[in-house]
């Protein structure tokens, strides 16, 4: 028994970790199951899965591999790396609050990809640029910041320049007619409608080089920075290194996923506030991270499509919504608990 545990240990398998993220993932299926099965032309559960393995009927396989799979898959995936991103950061900078939401790694994008619209550019451009953004963004924050990658001086520099960048996109706003300022404002909502696969691939692409680098490469080392640099250095662990890598790692992920579906609020903060409560265990807690914000932001957009009868919410609403209510509960309880 100590024998395995001392094995698990050190690969860092923790059982609670996986059960959370097995039972996120199994609720994204569900959810998914329901999703691709609801609108104007209702298909039953078991219809869908059998369409997914290839064997449903002409009429469901058009509706469903041609009009609602490419938005769902881009749902998940968008999830997965901004929860993914959210982790890394709020792991680096050693606070709960250290999200690229509040750091303006994601308000880079949303400036960028806002000048864009607002000079009448394509989708393509649109995309090109909110990734160009955020990682430019996060790039001065860290410049800025100098060596203090933790604590409040880098979060501090990162909600200046949120700030700043908020200044800059409501001057844009002044400046675009009105049918640019509300193309501009349903992207800078966060929104799914009339996703293809061109979101969906990219980020998928993205997601398949960036996570295998996080999770090998930085994941181990990211859990014993928390202990503090000097330990850290003391196990081996190249710190600086670590550090930028994983940074730029994290920039690229919350940047292309704003690219695809807009800046949706909260799913980076939220997600892995909600795997690490629930998993109990140190460090960035990626794999159960990835599965929550996955989970998170498909229920989500099923009620932005079906909580009103005659309309559809954008995404980012809904979880306005409800990452607003959750950091209310969380300084609430936080609060009773003499914690903060």
């Amino acid at each position: 028994m100590d024998k395995t545990r001392s094995i698990g240990s050190r690969v860092g398998v923790r059982p609670r970790a996986v059960a959370v993220g097995a039972l996120a993932l199994i609720g994204t299926f569900v959810v998914s199951v329901f999703g691709l099965g609801t609108g104007d032309f209702e298909i039953a559960p078991v219809d869908v899965v059998t369409t997914l393995f290839g064997e449903g009927n002409p009429a469901h396989e058009f509706i469903i591999g041609e009009l609602r799979l490419p938005r769902l898959i881009t749902a998940i995936l968008v999830g997965a790396a901004m929860a993914a991103s959210g982790a890394v950061f709020q792991s680096l900078v050693r606070n709960p609050l250290g999200s690229p939401d509040m750091l303006g790694v994601t308000n880079g994008a949303s400036t960028a990809a806002l000048a864009v619209v607002i000079l009448g550019g394509t989708s393509t451009q649109l995309s090109i640029a909110a990734v160009a953004g955020g990682l430019a963004a996060t790039l001065l924050v860290r410049l800025i910041a100098g060596r203090a990658l933790h604590g409040f001086r880098f979060i501090l520099v990162g909600i200046g320049m949120a700030a700043i960048l908020t200044g800059i996109s409501g001057y844009l706003l002044t400046r675009g007619v009105q049918m640019e300022n509300a193309r501009a404002l349903l992207w800078l909502t966060g929104n799914l409608d009339g996703r293809d696969w061109g979101q969906a691939v990219p980020m998928a692409l993205v997601l398949a080089v960036v996570l295998p680098f996080l999770l090998l490469a930085c994941g181990p080392g990211l859990r014993i920075l928390e202990m503090g640099d000097d330990s850290a250095s003391a196990l081996g662990v190249p710190v600086s290194l670590l550090r930028n890598g994983a940074l730029l790692a994290a920039a690229l992920l919350i940047s292309f996923a704003a690219a695809s579906a807009g800046p949706v609020l909260f799913v980076a903060l939220i997600a892995p506030h909600l795997a690490k409560r629930m998993s109990r265990a140190p460090g960035p807690n990626l794999l159960p991270s990835i599965a929550v914000g996955a989970l998170l932001l498909t229920g989500a957009d099923f009620l932005a499509q079906h909580a009103l009868d005659d309309q559809t919410l954008p995404v980012g609403v809904v979880t306005g919504l409800l990452g607003g209510g959750y950091l209310v509960w969380l300084l609430t309880t936080e609060r009773r608990a003499g914690r903060i």
